[in-house]
This record gives structure tokens, C-alpha cells and sequence, in this order.
């Protein structure tokens, strides 16, 4: 049987995509790192510190279903710009569906260099990141935030959200790397905290 899509207001979380993720989640918890998608007010936050003004490529690692997705084509991103990253097959096909002008690569985010370096044509200006980072090595986070800074402009971002109020998913005090946080989104289960990173 097929799930109807059931919204909150004009755009909510889909019924199916709860479903989607949940059966992920089950089978990989590592993998998908969450239960739930990302609520609207969660994924709002990141793509408010996309800056859409500055040219190139958007890359966003572990979409999932969309949401956050969904919140950068809102926050004015082309989905012709956007770049999605994403391991589980279902979601490609999922997202290719959904995003027809975006380009959707099956890969594992954590190699992003290789997994890109044949994709994009120009240096990206953002990277949002849904990645479970705090399941990883600590030296696996440093290579990904290496292979990002590698792939992307001088002035670029790398957005990353974590449900941890208190560790943040790339260490603070690396060398030429500066570090922002949000407040708590309480509004999101559970509740999260967006953290911002950029070359100094």
C-alpha cells in the first residue's frame, strides 16, 4: 500500500519519507545517523548561512529525503546548482525524482574528494552537511573538513548540524579554521545546533 504524503501547513514532512527513514535508520543507525529527517525549522537554519550571492556549485552531503534540500531551493539556491551527495540508493532515486535539475551522486560523502573530483566543473561556494560527523574518528572528521576546504572557494562555507549542545562535530581550535554555532533548535527532535566553519 502506498503512503499518502501528509503535510504540516503549506510544507511539512512527508508521511513516507518518516517511513523511508526509519527503515534506514533499522538497518544502517551509523549510516543514517538520525531517526527522522530534518524538521523545516533545522534545515531553515541551514540554508539561512548559504550565501547565494557567491558563484559556483552548492554541495550537500547525506540529504536524505530533501528537506534540507527543499530549504535551499526555498532560500533561493537554482537546484541546477546543487550538488547532492548521498550513500543510500532509495534517496538517489528518491532525490533524482524529486530534483530532476540537481545532480545526484550515489557515493560515500566521506571520500568526498574522490567522489568529486570528476563532478564538479568550478570550486563550490557552500557545503551543508547532514553527515552523522559524531559517530565518526576524530580523524575522519578532519579529512572531511580537508577534503571540503580542498573542493570549495577561498570564501566558502561548510554548514554541518549536530544534536550534540555541547561537542561540536569538527574540534575547535584547528589552524586557519574558524568556527560559529547556532543557538539550540528546539524546535527540531531532537533538538539541534548548526555549526558554521570557514578558512580564516
Amino acid at each position: 500500500m502506498r503512503l499518502e504524503p501528509i503535510t504540516a501547513g503549506k510544507k511539512g514532512l512527508r508521511l513516507d519519507d518518516e517511513v523511508r527513514f526509519i527503515r534506514s535508520w533499522l538497518e544502517k543507525p551509523l549510516a543514517t545517523g538520525a531517526v527522522t529527517p530534518s524538521g523545516r525549522f533545522l534545515a531553515r537554519a541551514m540554508a539561512r548561512n548559504v550565501d547565494v550571492e557567491i558563484p559556483g556549485p552548492i554541495v550537500e552531503l547525506g540529504p536524505g529525503t530533501g528537506p534540507v534540500t527543499e530549504a535551499l531551493v526555498d532560500h533561493g539556491v537554482d537546484p541546477a546548482r546543487l550538488v547532492l551527495v548521498e550513500f543510500n540508493p532509495v534517496f538517489c532515486r528518491l532525490l533524482r525524482s524529486r530534483y530532476p535539475r540537481a545532480t545526484v551522486v550515489q557515493g560515500d560523502a566521506y571520500n568526498l574528494k574522490r567522489v568529486l573530483e570528476n563532478v564538479l566543473g568550478e570550486p563550490a561556494s557552500a557545503v551543508v552537511s547532514g553527515l552523522p560527523l559524531l559517530t565518526k574518528p576524530i580523524r575522519t572528521r578532519i579529512r572531511l573538513i580537508n577534503d571540503v576546504f580542498h573542493l570549495t572557494r577561498p570564501d566558502a562555507s561548510f554548514i554541518q548540524f549536530t544534536y550534540s549542545m555541547t561537542t561540536p562535530p569538527i574540534p575547535k581550535g584547528l589552524a586557519r579554521v574558524t568556527t560559529e554555532a547556532s543557538d539550540r533548535i528546539w524546535l527540531n527532535f531532537p533538538p539541534a545546533r548548526v555549526w558554521v566553519y570557514r578558512r580564516a
